[in-house]
């Protein structure tokens, strides 16, 4: 990794894509839930939501696809619809728990920042066990707003007490890389396959890329 390991006092994440593997759900879920009003999926709507909290993206449905139910009739009809694979069948990304233990063991401070519902992000958590490895854990509806802005990421940063400057990200996809750039972190994007088409951008836009967390292990650039 480029990243100056002695700068590093703490690990912010992303959830999906970047720690567990669940990205390939949600375009079947968008399916078929517009499915039922008569709509087709159209092309570019991942990219259209990207980075929004799981609030922002149901006003976004709402007011697109002019849907007759409430803001939370639809987050709670996502949330049935997904939680029994985030609770079961969403699995994590290659060597994500080495990695994760790895930092427990040097006592760095560990978060997640993540768009996701407090519910699905519990089941996966739960699921796979994860929940003693964070300080923190927030959703982007707990702050004023979605990625890119910086809002979940300061907000993290400041239930470690540290720094947004030694604090280091971990990514996904553009939107959340510029969320961590614009609070004045560190961003290493991780390589998804969802989000293939886009790597060009992401390795521009972070500070550093990887295929998976075998490469950070490896070459062991994580102070203790």
């Amino acid at each position: 990794m480029k990243i100056p390991k002695k700068e590093i006092q703490a690990v912010l994440f992303d959830l999906d894509g970047t720690l567990v593997d669940s990205m390939w759900m949600w375009g079947q879920i968008d399916v078929e839930y517009l499915a039922r009003y008569g709509l087709s999926l159209p092309p570019g709507l991942q990219r259209e939501i990207e980075g929004m909290s799981f609030s922002e993206t149901a006003v976004y449905f709402k007011e697109t696809f002019s849907l007759p139910d409430s803001l939370e009739e639809i987050k709670a009809e996502w949330n049935r619809m997904a939680y029994e694979k985030y609770r079961y069948q969403v699995p994590m990304k290659p060597f994500a728990r080495e990695f994760l233990e790895e930092l427990r063991e040097q006592g760095i401070p560990m978060g997640i920042a993540t768009s996701n519902s407090r519910q699905l992000v519990d089941a996966v958590l739960d699921g796979q066990e994860l929940t003693g490895y964070f300080t923190s854990v927030r959703t982007a509806c707990e702050v004023a707003a979605g990625k890119p802005a910086p809002d979940i990421y300061l907000r993290v940063a400041q239930d470690l007490g540290v720094e947004p400057r030694h604090c280091l990200v971990f990514e996904d996809v553009p939107a959340g890389i510029q969320a961590g750039k614009n609070a004045g972190m560190w961003v290493c994007s991780v390589y998804d396959r969802w989000a293939a088409d886009m790597e060009e951008e992401k390795r521009r836009l972070a500070d550093d890329f990887i295929m998976d967390y075998s490469e950070v292990l490896e070459k062991q650039e994580v102070a203790k």
